[in-house]
């Protein structure tokens, strides 16, 4: 659309052949585009910012809910991002700039392979059980794998595992080059050193609060904090019924599966945590709870970050010290 004339011209470009980037690369001077945001689109972004244009990544449910009619096609569509940048009510998205987005890689590509490394345990725990070895954590000492190894095996049970071990061992040394990797970068960025001062909460849960989060002064308030990151319960009221169902989901993935984990250590080493924790135990089943700690972990880490300030133990009246964030 030409904002002088107001004329609007449709048109299905093709990437495949390169037809896309040759349309953007003959526009004159600064344009905006808006699109939805969707997977492997880093490549158009960069093509975007090369070209000097200005690109606008919006919420794909936002602007799918803006739109009542039922039919959705590819022109329908462009045509409705196009009234919503007009209009000026396009649900514009925060973006992660190419740093943050190649940590997130480091972090991501860490989690993949301890996904990995738990499978391969879990199958060697079950050729061990299966010949009467029950030893669980031991199993992977150096006396426990040594007993292992030295079990009699059948000809296809002995090469299964035998590639598993050596699996497990490259998985192991790879694990830990990540892990340096991580905590040399995390010890480098001064907002996952004030998030580290918080019991329960390591390098890698630090290092992924601040990339996936961003500039926290972007969110009002703690509750924005826990709706972003899919830990507030799904609703359905209407009247004076309120219903209310599980945790929404509607975030990151890898953030939320990394407060559930921290929010666990916290409980062990901070007085507070634990103690909220096991009241709610008493009422509610684990998994509620362990989803309430993480959230209450997550509005604290936010406020850690906002006001800049570290953890440090509280003393109540009691004089027992209870852990909390000042300001």
């Amino acid at each position: 659309m030409d904002s002088t004339t107001g004329e609007i011209e449709g048109r299905r470009l093709r990437h495949g052949d390169g037809e896309a980037e040759q349309f953007y690369r003959e526009l004159e001077g600064p344009v905006l585009i808006g699109m939805e945001s969707v997977g492997n689109s880093f490549w158009f972004e960069q093509l975007m910012k090369s070209l000097g244009h200005e690109l606008w990544i919006g919420d794909a449910a936002q602007i799918r809910a803006s739109y009542v009619r039922r039919q959705k096609t590819d022109r329908r569509d462009a045509g409705h991002i196009l009234r919503l940048l007009v209009e000026q009510r396009f649900p514009r998205i925060w973006v992660p700039s190419v740093e943050q987005r190649d940590i997130r890689q480091l972090l991501l590509h860490r989690h993949k392979l301890v996904q990995v490394r738990t499978r391969v345990k879990t199958e060697l725990q079950h050729l061990a059980l299966n010949q009467g070895m029950q030893k669980k954590r031991h199993l992977w000492s150096v006396r426990g794998r040594a007993d292992f190894e030295k079990l009699s095996l059948a000809r296809w049970a002995s090469q299964r595992r035998e590639d598993l071990l050596a699996l497990l061992s490259l998985l192991e040394s790879q694990v830990e080059q990540l892990d340096r990797a991580v905590e040399q970068v995390s010890s480098s960025d001064g907002q996952a050193r004030l998030l580290m001062t918080q019991p329960g909460v390591g390098p890698v849960t630090a290092l992924a609060f601040v990339v996936t989060m961003g500039d926290v002064q972007r969110f009002k308030r703690g509750k924005h904090v826990a709706s972003y990151l899919g830990l507030i319960p799904t609703e359905r009221s209407s009247g004076d019924k309120r219903r209310l169902g599980s945790i929404s989901k509607q975030g990151n993935v890898f953030l939320r599966t990394m407060l559930v984990e921290a929010a666990q250590s916290a409980c062990r080493y901070d007085e507070e945590f634990r103690r909220e924790y096991q009241h709610r135990c008493h009422q509610k089943p684990k998994g509620v709870a362990k989803v309430a700690a993480a959230r209450k972990l997550a509005v604290r880490l936010y406020w850690m970050l906002r006001t800049q300030t570290p953890y440090r133990p509280a003393v109540h009246n009691g004089g027992s010290p209870s852990h909390s964030v000042a300001g």
